[in-house]
């Protein structure tokens, strides 16, 4: 049987094409719902192919942070588990793939693969909000933060 997504390589001998593909259509639907109760227009063909080509861009890992995802567990989170568990549950599944929609408020299906703990923090903040928290949170516990460009931060310090 063909499949439609060519496995990444990252993914060859972790995951089987079966369950990366449940995991692609649960991941698209999924977001694809969320989206029309936004009112936009969504399909889920359409949300599976920008969600693929996420996870083939992501090389495996973690768009904002660079950390190894753990791709073995895509499938496996349960709701009622996590919240029996709670805390420790979810730091288990800390490195859980999931996708995150690059801008909540764009019009076209935008993603990246980020750690489930990753799009928990960044929850609807766009990129340049987020990367604003997580350099006000650094510099107040008293770490220095330089951009590659050397320009100043949102909070007015030197970088």
């Amino acid at each position: 049987m063909a499949r439609k997504h060519s496995m990444p390589p990252f993914l060859e001998g972790v995951v089987t094409p079966e369950r990366y593909e449940s995991w692609l259509g649960r991941k698209a639907a999924a977001h694809v719902k969320r989206d029309r109760k936004r009112g936009r227009a969504a399909s889920v063909s359409l949300y599976k192919e920008a969600i693929h080509a996420a996870v083939v861009l992501s090389g495996g890992k973690d768009a904002y942070t660079g950390e190894h995802l753990d791709w073995a567990r895509i499938g496996t989170y349960d709701n009622d588990e996590s919240k029996a568990g709670r805390h420790g549950y979810k730091a288990q599944h800390a490195l859980l793939p999931t996708i995150d929609h690059v801008d909540a408020g764009a019009s076209e299906a935008s993603f990246r693969v980020c750690a489930w703990r990753t799009n928990d923090a960044k929850n609807d903040l766009s990129v340049a909000s987020f990367l604003e928290l997580c350099q006000r949170a650094l510099e107040y516990a008293g770490f220095t933060v330089v951009s590659p460009g050397g320009t100043k931060s949102s909070t007015g310090k030197d970088h």
